[in-house]
């Protein structure tokens, strides 16, 4: 399994602008082959903070997600937003054990 999990941090002012763009892209990945989870969350404590995480099955399956026309107009809808940081970072996990 792959995970990614970052941050993306946003002139909060540009939230509202980029929302509709997230609300697309959330629901066109979580219907794409290997997707398990996906989403963000704005938070509570920092205004324009969002926070990133995604499960998929393999890493061909995100490899592909990254190449689809709905990637291709989150990072136009990025491109029209004052990005101030970006950090997503891979991972290789098991399946996990609930506790």
């Amino acid at each position: 399994m792959i995970i990614l999990a970052g941050t993306l941090r946003i002139d909060p002012a540009d939230i509202e602008t980029l929302r509709p763009h997230a609300v697309k892209v959330l629901a066109a990945t979580r219907n794409e082959v290997g997707c398990i989870a996906y989403t963000f969350a704005l938070d509570l404590e920092e205004p324009g903070l969002i926070r990133v995480f995604e499960k998929w099955r393999r890493r061909d399956d995100l490899d592909d997600h990254f190449k689809t026309a709905h990637m291709t107009a989150w990072r136009k809808a990025l491109g029209e937003v004052r990005v101030l940081s970006r950090d997503l970072r891979t991972y290789e996990a098991a399946d996990g054990e609930p506790i």
